[in-house]
């Protein structure tokens, strides 16, 4: 390995670590509030090393929201990927869903949504939850695990309820936590999905 490559490793994994970090810190405290000022002396670092990572303040936040949710789906399809039964898929993909929005508070939540940029990151990763949801149900249709429903419609009701839950929507009007409502939709789904048995 060559100098400079061990220099660009060396420069790509601080960056790593520091959008952990931005990562930890926006979900505990939002990020709304932040100047980078602010930011640079929280991280203690320099705004000339947060400027490696973006350009401004708003595409900072982009980056870290994105930088969230790649992470979080990593887990999720991780934890998926170890079992074959359908049944099971669609159980863990929501529970590893809860388990990945554990750690958002409510101001990370609410400045999501506030800010056009970040929702549609956040609108973008509930579509692809429910597309893929949508798959699992028509994957347990085939195989006669789950009884004949529309699986585009119940993907969609799905992807809404996911969406709901990550706005604090459905923890308002209910009292359940998120990782609570979760687990109630998985219950919900697996129950009302099941084939009936001769």
């Amino acid at each position: 390995m060559t100098t400079s490559e061990g220099r660009r490793r060396s420069a790509n994994a601080r960056r790593a670590e520091l959008l952990d970090r931005l990562r930890d810190l926006f979900l505990a405290e939002g990020f709304a509030h932040f100047t980078l000022d602010d930011l640079a002396a929280r991280l203690h670092c320099s705004k000339s090393t947060l400027y490696t990572l973006a350009n401004s303040k708003e595409q900072l936040a982009v980056r870290v929201v994105a930088h969230y949710f790649k992470g979080a789906t990593q887990r999720i399809e991780e934890r998926v990927a170890a079992t074959d039964d359908v049944r099971e898929k669609v159980r863990v993909y929501l529970e590893a869903a809860a388990e990945a929005l554990r750690p958002a508070s409510r101001e990370f939540i609410d400045d999501m949504a506030a800010n056009l940029a970040t929702r549609a990151t956040y609108e973008a990763n509930a579509h692809a939850a429910a597309d893929r949801l949508r798959g699992f149900i028509a994957d347990g249709v085939r195989q006669g695990v789950f009884r004949e429903v529309h699986a585009g419609f119940v993907g969609e009701m799905v992807g809404r309820t996911i969406a709901g839950i990550q706005r604090g929507e459905i923890g308002e009007r209910t009292g359940l936590s998120d990782a609570a409502a979760f687990a109630a939709l998985s219950q919900f789904l697996l129950g009302g999905l099941a084939a009936e048995q001769p």
